[in-house]
């Protein structure tokens, strides 16, 4: 199974003994009285960036080309720098007649209106075709790995009353409820499988939707810079910003406290919600690597990524594009060292944080899925059973009311008698489906939406058969 890849117990052996392994273990966590990890300071001075001058200057270049002449303040916000450490390239550039100065007022070099000479664009150009990223400037990968050990999902604090509420629309019994808390809390992979139709998306979805809204909030960086590589990390498709009204407010005092460099927040890090990224069967592994795009000449981070600090939810596990056992091969190591290796287009490989809680959702049977192996890499594994029938009762009152329908016991003992009490293993998403039918027969019909047994023969005979 590991042909042509290193062993996986060695490789195991050698990162818990790696300086990024024990970073996990032994950093200290530090929060706000808001539940926020201490927040990345604002750089200084260019070495604190963590970035070469050079990198400062082919940046700044490739900003000026792709937007036109800009002032020192509008540079300094759209790579998110000090203004101190941009206008050392400026005047560095300025001096190799790569750019001018076209003019600006009494305030300084930071109302400068700055311009690309025909030199500069020569510049400008070759240092497009090595990276064409314009973006916020990139954070170093050490300061990327610090953060996030420091704003580790297995630091949340759940109560279960938090928990419980978070669950109210759902019916679950106790049993399972206590299952799924421990998996929670742990920060660890959860293994949720059972027949279908019975709740496992309804509750995984649960679960994300609890760290998202109670989770807590952490800081992700917009990109990394790895030896020169840049590699974005920020998606605006699956990070929640914070609070992005205010940033808009406090813009502007938040850009002279930054130019001024007094206790602010690096603007290279965004405050984001922690992440819930959901997967399902369009998942293959090319997700799972860097995405690089040859023209740009830099990277996109994979979804497991992204989901570092919160949830990464592979539904439908059994279903994706690739094996589950290429799918085991691929996050074997990780999920057993918390730490992932990646591959740049050299070659390169370098490792990054598996840190998240790795939710697997299937109606499989696990033993045809994957081995003991990865069976025992997953920490928790919670089954969600066919209902019983006073569950199911439950389920099915709630859609009733749902629906604006009079309950009608007869409907739930004539679905009993008729199938489930002869082989038909009853589905908590038969309630959704079957009232979901009476109801369209009630409106086809012009009559008010109702529930009877005879409308419910009806319904579950044009159902029910189709789909045993």
């Amino acid at each position: 199974m590991w042909s042509g890849s290193p062993d996986p117990q060695k490789i195991v052996t050698q990162l818990e003994n790696c300086t990024m392994f024990q970073h996990q273990n032994t950093h200290s966590m530090e929060w706000d009285a808001n539940g926020v990890p201490e927040a990345p300071s604002a750089p200084e001075n260019l070495q604190q960036t963590g970035l070469t001058a050079a990198f400062v200057n082919d940046h700044t270049l490739r900003l000026l080309y792709t937007r036109g002449a800009l002032v020192g303040l509008d540079i300094s916000k759209l790579t998110c720098l000090p203004f101190k450490v941009i206008e050392e390239a400026l005047e560095f550039l300025k001096r190799d007649k790569c750019v001018e100065v076209l003019g600006g007022d009494l305030i300084g070099r930071v109302s400068y209106r700055y311009n690309l000479t025909e030199t500069g664009r020569r510049r400008a150009q070759e240092a497009m075709k090595l990276c064409a990223y314009t973006g916020p400037a990139p954070v170093p990968l050490e300061d990327y790995v610090e953060q996030t050990y420091r704003q580790a999902v297995t630091a949340i604090n759940i109560s279960p009353e938090a928990l419980r509420a978070s669950f109210g629309h759902l019916v679950i019994s106790d049993a399972l409820f206590n299952a799924i808390g421990p998996a929670i809390i742990s920060g660890k992979s959860v293994f949720i499988y059972g027949p279908p139709g019975n709740g496992k998306t309804s509750i995984a979805t649960a679960v994300g939707e609890f760290m998202n809204a109670n989770g807590g909030e952490i800081y992700v960086p917009y990109a990394i810079n790895h030896e020169g590589n840049v590699i974005t990390v920020y998606d605006q498709a699956v990070h929640q910003k914070a609070d992005e009204s205010n940033d808009r407010l406090e813009d502007n005092e938040a850009t002279i406290r930054r130019l001024l460099n007094k206790g602010t927040v690096d603007p290279r890090w965004v405050r984001i919600r922690r992440p819930v990224i959901v997967t399902g069967g369009e998942l293959n592994l090319h997700m799972l690597d860097l995405k690089y795009s040859a023209e740009s000449n830099y990277y996109q981070a994979p979804l497991h990524v992204k989901a570092n600090g919160g949830i990464f939810l592979i539904d439908d596990f059994g279903r994706q594009l690739c094996s589950p056992k290429e799918l085991l091969n691929r996050w074997i190591v990780p999920l057993e060292s918390r730490v992932d290796f990646l591959s740049l287009a050299s070659g390169q490989k370098f490792q990054v944080p598996f840190e998240q809680l790795t939710v697997f959702s299937t109606n499989l049977d696990p033993k045809d899925l994957v081995d003991d192996a990865f069976l025992r890499r997953m920490r928790h594994k919670v089954e969600i059973p066919a209902p019983q029938r006073d569950v199911y009762e439950k389920i099915f009152g709630n859609y009733v009311k749902k629906l604006g329908m009079t309950h009608c016991p007869e409907a739930v003992d004539y679905l009993y008698k008729r199938y489930y009490d002869n082989g038909r293993v009853p589905r908590a998403s038969d309630c959704r489906d079957l009232l979901e039918t009476v109801q369209s027969i009630c409106r086809f019909r012009r009559i008010p939406v109702q529930l009877t047994r005879d409308l419910m023969v009806e319904a579950s005979a044009s159902f029910i058969p189709e789909f045993k």
